[in-house]
């Protein structure tokens, strides 16, 4: 798209509508049944825009209101997900955040205090539930959750020794990498184990042991058509394929590659007339795949752009933005709150989540320009990152913060193989000589300086700063 991009005349849209050419399948069916439900939103839509030019507005207060309800308390539909309870609390969080939204500091205390007791003391890591097996998707969530509410309270739950080690043990020695001992393995396990490893600042040496031969493995898993499966010779996936780049986004070894064929078969899974995508060929259109999708193409375009050594390859989205936000706006949004998947589905937080993820990305991808905003301009969300998918200012907040703990913790190794250590632990140490953070500041949320200190600040208690000491002592 260019520029000059606006909005579609729906109505003449209707001409990219599936055509059976005469033979009906299950999915054509399928497909033509959707459409119809489609159909009637933009319809409606198009009747009401014509009285104000302002629509569609996202409905911001009430999306809001379902998300802190629901960080608050969960109906039983949610107990299949009791083994995901980081993965609730991400979900919430990172829609909250996108939305501008930012809950009280007392529950965001609880929030942190319940992802500490999903932390797993014996073999590092987070599982989906206090009691439970540490599993690398629920660790992806929690590190994620944790990186927003960017408290010191929330980046001391995150320990980076336990955590390194429940990663070596999960590790192949291909590279490729298993949701938790014993457990399956997939293209997300790389993308959670890489995400997590770079946002808690691991060292260069720690990363090229542990990711080592991985870039390779995920090579394998891409198919004839161009995307990524989730294990070699698996059918493409849009999930599993943003896994794949983003992890080669932060890794490097996109040359093992084939990045036009990937570029070429994301942009066709953008719907003609939804306009929102698929996650795979001949499959329906879904509301998750926003994200998925959507921010897997500006991925695939850093990813020529560093291989090319061609920055200019970024200015222009390769994907119909206002398209995703048609569809987003007009089709998913549930009136009392939560957004869906298609019409005639219930809401939820993984959508809700990953919707409002993928109109970020489709609002702010071109990062040379100003936001393009369908409809109302209060349509407009906060940025997230496309390769973390949380704020951009969280992942440079986490990363200065674990890395400051990373420096510390060498030269305690350094000083303590030259027998001249001082009876500290490194988190003591950064507390004592750090002199511009008190123990109480809040590195994810401040404003920062010229210089880079920072401002504001949030109260920690001091049992959990207790529970941090006696682990690191550990």
């Amino acid at each position: 798209m260019t520029t000059d991009e606006a909005p579609r005349n729906l109505s003449a849209f209707k001409r990219y509508k599936t055509d059976e050419e005469g033979r009906k399948t299950f999915t054509s069916i399928e497909q033509i049944k959707t459409e119809a439900s489609i159909e009637r939103f933009y319809d409606r839509y198009e009747q009401l825009a014509a009285l104000d030019a302002t629509l569609p507005r996202l409905t911001r207060a009430e999306h809001a209101r379902y998300l802190e309800i629901s960080l608050e308390r969960l109906s039983s539909g949610y107990e299949c997900l009791d083994s995901s309870r980081p993965w609730l609390v991400y979900w919430i969080l990172n829609a909250a955040s996108v939305l501008g939204v930012r809950f009280n500091d007392g529950l965001l205390n609880r929030v942190v205090d319940f992802l500490v007791k999903c932390r797993s003391p014996e073999l590092g890591g987070f599982a989906g539930g206090p009691g439970q097996d540490p599993h690398l998707a629920p660790t992806y969530a929690a590190v994620n959750a944790l990186c927003i509410i960017g408290t010191e309270k929330a980046l001391n739950a995150v320990n980076r020794r336990t955590l390194k080690r429940f990663l070596a043990a999960v590790r192949e020695p291909n590279g490729a990498f298993r949701m938790h001992v014993g457990g399956e393995l997939d293209v997300r396990g790389a993308y959670c184990a890489i995400s997590s490893a770079k946002l808690a600042a691991f060292s260069a040496e720690d990363e090229a042991k542990l990711f080592e031969g991985t870039a390779s493995w995920i090579a394998e898993c891409q198919t004839y058509e161009g995307g990524f499966g989730g294990a070699p010779d698996l059918e493409a996936h849009g999930g599993y394929s943003f896994c794949a780049a983003a992890a080669l986004a932060i890794l490097g070894g996109e040359e093992k590659c084939d990045l036009p064929a990937l570029l070429r078969w994301a942009v066709n899974r953008q719907m003609a007339y939804e306009g929102g995508f698929q996650g795979r060929t001949n499959k329906l259109v879904d509301g998750c795949y926003s994200f998925w999708q959507g921010a897997l193409i500006p991925v695939i375009q850093s990813l020529m752009a560093r291989q090319q050594g061609r920055p200019e390859l970024m200015d222009t989205a390769l994907f119909n933005r206002f398209a995703l936000q048609e569809y987003v706006l007009i089709c998913c949004q549930r009136p009392s709150g939560g957004l869906i998947d298609k019409p005639g589905k219930p809401a939820d937080l993984y959508h809700t989540c990953y919707t409002l993820s993928g109109v970020s990305v489709a609002q702010h991808c071109e990062t040379s320009r100003p936001p393009l905003i369908l409809g109302h301009p209060g349509n407009e969300l906060l940025p997230t990152h496309p390769v973390h998918n949380i704020p951009p200012k969280a992942v440079l907040d986490a990363y200065k913060y674990f890395l400051k703990h990373e420096m510390i913790e060498a030269e305690h190794a350094e000083a303590f193989c030259n027998g001249n250590g001082n009876g500290t632990t490194p988190q003591e140490d950064v507390e004592m000589r750090d002199g511009s953070r008190s123990r109480s500041e809040t590195p994810g949320r401040e404003s920062m300086s010229t210089d880079g200190t920072e401002s504001s600040s949030t109260e920690l208690s001091s049992e959990t700063g207790s529970e941090r000491s006696s682990e690191e002592r550990s």
